[in-house]
């Protein structure tokens, strides 16, 4: 019963901040998420870090198709839970200052999403994680549709003939296996036996879903201009959380199904994940744009994170695990950073920026800390889990292992530099009015970096949860046959 409070609490608040009007609809989005982190945090004190998948749930759905309401966590699933739990209050929180027309139907949108994400992350049939894939999708494109830039109508429809596409591809390779199979439970998913042929194109027919939500190389061409146009909070959720479900979908729906067909294609998905790390490098060197540099830095960091993946080793999995909780947290830190800076001096041009750490120290000083922990300084959360990503690509292959590794320098070098432009030097005309954090910004940006220090000190207990789950992946994996 726990679960389904978890997965049904967010839809029933969407629909208590939907008949709510301005400042009493934010203030309902934000209790709601609030209460979704309380019943986050009950479950983890509950949660048993082993191979089983607890609290679950399966109740008949569409009994003649052998659909089943089937749900469950274990210590995979319960990292992404954490994930869009933990963020999701934060992100709300940092709307606040945006006075946003029609506020209720933007907030309850923002919950509808959470209930799709969080049925993504602990779906156990594959009908309903196609569900959730899809609920997930549609109130994001309502935000970045009604709420975004001056392109959003033009941006948008690219992103969603992208993302649309990659869902007919995995709704084509899910039917397939329920053919195969007679039902949609993943067990009878993973007990299949499939051969060679079968997998591989049940490989890309599910793998091109999930590289266009990662979004990994070539299939990241919508991510740059959406990011940009999208409002910020729909930035953020895109960026912190939204992404994560193409990770999710490889771990739980592609390695343990179809392991031969990751295995013909491992070497081919490995180069395109390298290359999407130097390609979106070299790109963000060139940004002009601060937020467009971090949309281009997050495509590096998520091919990191790719070719972790695919590494099929302990090492690489477990630096999936800490990342996509580093990732989340840094990215939604910067882009609302920006987000302060946008919204005080209307302009992201770096070149048209300069001095805010002389007026605006606090600013200054949690914004150095997020990019810290982006460039994975040791003792920050970036660190621990991008040193496990790159043990597990060398020990994968040597010089994918060293080529990956210059995401490390590259980012060193265009995050720090966009800082020193950005906030130090001298002022000028127009930021020498700007006004440091106040209010709900100081308790995001807090917040944000106390977790950046607490995982980056100690991220034990995070990698505790989800060890003995990845473990059991790979013996899974193991047993039909992957080398």
């Amino acid at each position: 019963m726990e679960l389904l409070l978890l997965l049904f609490l967010p839809l029933v608040g969407a629909i208590v901040t939907s008949l709510l009007k301005g400042t009493a609809a934010k203030v309902s989005a934000l209790g709601f998420a609030l209460l979704s982190l309380c019943v986050t945090i009950g479950l983890l004190t509950q949660f048993t870090p082993d191979a089983t998948t607890q609290f679950a749930v399966s109740y008949p759905w569409i009994q003649q198709l052998g659909i089943n309401f089937h749900a469950g966590i274990d210590g995979i699933s319960m990292i992404t839970v954490i994930l869009t739990n933990v963020l999701m209050p934060l992100i709300i929180l940092a709307s606040f200052k945006h006075e946003y027309k029609n506020a209720n139907a933007f907030y309850a949108l923002i919950l509808f999403m959470q209930s799709g994400l969080l049925l993504v992350f602990t779906a156990l049939d594959g009908f309903l994680f196609y569900i959730g894939w899809e609920a997930a999708l549609i109130p994001i494109y309502f935000i970045c549709a009604m709420w975004g830039g001056k392109d959003r109508i033009k941006v948008n429809m690219k992103f969603f003939v992208y993302t649309i596409a990659g869902s007919l591809f995995m709704l084509v390779g899910l039917i397939y296996l329920y053919l195969q199979a007679k039902s949609f439970d993943i067990n009878a998913f993973y007990a299949l036996n499939l051969d060679s042929y079968q997998q591989g194109w049940v490989f890309w027919a599910f793998f091109i879903a999930f590289a266009i939500k990662m979004p990994i190389f070539p299939f990241h061409t919508w991510q740059p201009d959406t990011y940009t146009e999208a409002p910020t909070t729909g930035t953020m959720l895109l960026s912190g959380i939204m992404l994560k479900m193409g990770i999710y979908g490889v771990i739980r729906w592609l390695l343990p199904i179809v392991p031969q067909g990751v295995n013909d294609w491992i070497c081919v998905v490995m180069i395109l994940s390298v290359i999407g790390i130097i390609y979106a490098s070299l790109i963000a060197f060139t940004q002009k744009d601060a937020k467009r540099l971090v949309a281009y830095s997050s495509i590096a960091h998520v091919g990191l994170i790719s070719a972790g993946i695919f590494a099929m080793s302990t090492q690489g999995l477990q630096g999936v695990m800490v990342q996509m909780l580093s990732h989340g947290i840094n990215v939604v830190g910067l882009f609302f950073v920006l987000d302060i800076i946008s919204s005080r001096l209307k302009t992201n041009k770096i070149e048209e920026l300069g001095g805010l750490a002389k007026v605006a120290p606090k600013l200054a000083i949690t914004f150095l800390i997020i990019v810290l922990g982006t460039v994975a300084l040791p003792g920050t959360n970036g660190f621990i889990g991008e040193f496990l990503l790159l043990y597990g690509v060398y020990n994968y292959n040597m010089w994918l292992g060293i080529v990956a590794g210059l995401t490390i320098i590259f980012g060193a070098v265009y995050m720090l530099r966009m800082y020193q432009k950005v906030m130090l030097g001298t002022t000028n005309d127009l930021t020498i009015g700007f006004t440091d954090i106040k209010g709900t910004e100081k308790i995001v940006l807090y917040s944000i970096c106390a977790l950046i220090i607490v995982m980056g000190v100690y991220p034990k207990p995070i990698m505790h949860l989800s060890e003995a789950s990845v473990q059991h992946l790979l013996e899974q994996i193991k047993l039909k046959g992957l080398n």
